[in-house]
């Protein structure tokens, strides 16, 4: 009998990479998997194996002319994220690191070092898991990244075209949705403002059905104190975020209805589905 699983991609820069301190310093604890909740494919550091989640995730897998995070990886998201899906869902997740910090979308796209690289730890992963006999239901990639593009002042439409770009390239590598986390808030003494990536982000999933917005809670983390320095985020609100994220991944690939999020940002209830469920 084969095993069910999705096969997830986690992408973006580094609040995907992640930068917590999963150790217990400044709260929370990065959370422990759930048995039978997930497992990471290295595909760089040891392609003929699976590993329990944990944290630091994705810590090896640095690619010299590809994706190299160096030691920056801590503590991320994606274990939280991880626990909900299954909890949703009942379907393992394996989990591929193909995140890189301080990039920015125009590193993303086809021919890049970045680009490439992920979708060849795609079609590692997938190789890999049809070798031992895992039936893979769904290719998904998670996406958190902007604050680059933020902080160089990139136009909305700037910052869509290059991102549909990318994804049309994922998509021909077999991603069939990108589940989307929105960027917070800028905390550093800089002119920059991250308004218009917000923007953007928040319009994307509503014109792309291949796009599912799953968080807005980055916003909300500065006035919580939930940041650390000018970009990242405590490990306890990285845990928050990701299990929240996992909760409407989960939730619209069990249903098939896109999830009802509460912005912070714009304060309002947020509809990212194209047909708006009848809330009475």
């Amino acid at each position: 009998m084969k095993r069910n699983v999705d096969l997830f991609l986690f992408m973006g820069q580094s609040n995907m990479a992640g930068r917590g301190i999963p150790d217990g310093e400044n709260g929370e604890k990065a959370p422990v998997i759930l048995p039978g909740a997930g497992y990471e494919y290295r595909a760089v550091s040891a392609p003929d194996h699976l590993f329990f989640m944990e944290e630091p995730f994705g810590k090896e897998e640095n690619r010299k002319d590809g994706i190299d995070d160096g030691d920056k990886k801590t503590g991320s998201l994606a274990t939280a994220f991880i626990n909900a899906y299954y909890l949703c869902t009942r379907i393992p997740v394996i989990a591929i690191s193909a995140s890189k910090g301080g990039s920015s979308i125009l590193e993303w796209q086809a021919g890049g070092s970045f680009l490439e690289d992920a979708k060849k730890r795609l079609r590692s992963g997938r190789k890999y898991l049809l070798e031992q006999g895992f039936y893979i239901r769904h290719i998904f990639m998670l996406w958190c990244q902007g604050e680059t593009d933020g902080d160089r002042g990139m136009e909305p439409e700037e910052y869509r075209l290059y991102f549909e770009r990318m994804l049309a390239e994922m998509k021909e590598t077999g991603t069939e949705k990108c589940f989307l986390i929105r960027i917070g808030e800028y905390n550093g003494e800089e002119a920059a403002n991250y308004d218009k990536i917000i923007e953007v982000q928040t319009q994307i999933p509503q014109e792309n059905a291949d796009v599912v917005l799953v968080s807005t809670d980055f916003a909300e983390m500065k006035k919580r104190g939930g940041m650390k320095d000018w970009y990242h985020y405590y490990q306890w609100a990285y845990n928050e975020v990701g299990l929240k994220a996992g909760m409407n991944a989960g939730s619209y690939v069990k249903t098939g209805r896109e999830p009802v999020l509460y912005d912070p940002y714009y304060k309002n209830l947020y509809f990212s589905s194209y047909d708006v469920p009848d809330l009475a």
